[in-house]
């Protein structure tokens, strides 16, 4: 006769041939499944890691600026932290402004006429209560969203120039490089009170690279302001044509 309380060993652990059986007629719950401890996996020092350009694209600017001295063995590396941290500060430097910033007349000399050189400054002359300055601030508000690396400011007619008629008003004075490059008095260069933001940008950048959107030079950012008035212009009269075949199909 079989000794069934005869334990044996094997690679799961120890049993009995008599648990073996019980467990085959179901009168014992299935045997555990051997412990396996996780795979051995040395922890990693991300400063020991080597660097890549992805890992850099994600790199802050301070940290961009400490990793000088730890990449001057690998060129490559160096030369493309140089490059991303130049990026980092020119779209820094074109997103300081953005809006029309209000001034009075104690704040013009600062604001305008000491502004950086290699910035265009959009001085808009108004006064409460004329629509058509309300027309044209809504249309330079949309340009300073549009372009963040020309200052836009704005500032009561009379606390600009003294006693300057409002009949002239809305006006608007470019300036760079602490001279005045340009003026517009009222709406007529701009299609008067039918004036839109792409009339205006389009009046504006004319003769001079006024309006920038912080990417590329003058002359891309100049050219961005046609494309960007041809794409707006072709999105009114594609809407105006889908305007009109849904009144005639009502």
């Amino acid at each position: 006769m079989a000794d069934y309380h005869f334990v044996y060993k094997d690679v799961e652990g120890a049993s009995t041939e008599w648990d073996d059986i019980q467990r085959r007629l179901g009168n014992l719950p299935p045997k555990p499944e051997p412990f396996k401890p996780p795979p051995f996996a040395p922890k990693v020092d991300a400063d020991e890691q080597p660097k890549s350009k992805e890992w850099l694209d994600v790199r802050e600017p301070e940290e961009l600026e400490e990793l000088e001295d730890d990449l001057d063995d690998d060129r490559f590396l160096e030369k493309y932290r140089k490059m991303r941290l130049a990026e980092l500060r020119e779209a820094a430097k074109a997103a300081r402004f953005g809006t029309i910033l209000p001034i009075t007349g104690s704040d013009f000399v600062r604001e305008v006429s000491q502004a950086q050189s290699d910035v265009w400054v959009v001085v808009f002359l108004y006064k409460d209560g004329i629509p058509e300055c309300g027309l044209l601030q809504n249309c330079l508000e949309e340009l300073a969203t549009r372009y963040p690396a020309t200052k836009f400011v704005k500032i009561i007619s009379t606390d600009c120039i003294p006693n300057y008629p409002d009949r002239n008003v809305p006006t608007i004075l470019v300036y760079n490089n602490s001279a005045v490059k340009g003026t517009y008095v009222g709406l007529q260069k701009f299609g008067g009170k039918r004036c839109t933001p792409e009339s205006v940008a389009l009046a504006l950048c004319q003769s001079d690279p006024v309006l920038n959107d912080g990417h590329g030079g003058s002359d891309s950012s100049r050219g961005n302001v046609f494309e960007g008035v041809r794409r707006k212009f072709i999105e009114k009269v594609v809407a105006q044509h889908e305007e009109r075949e849904e009144e005639d199909s009502d």
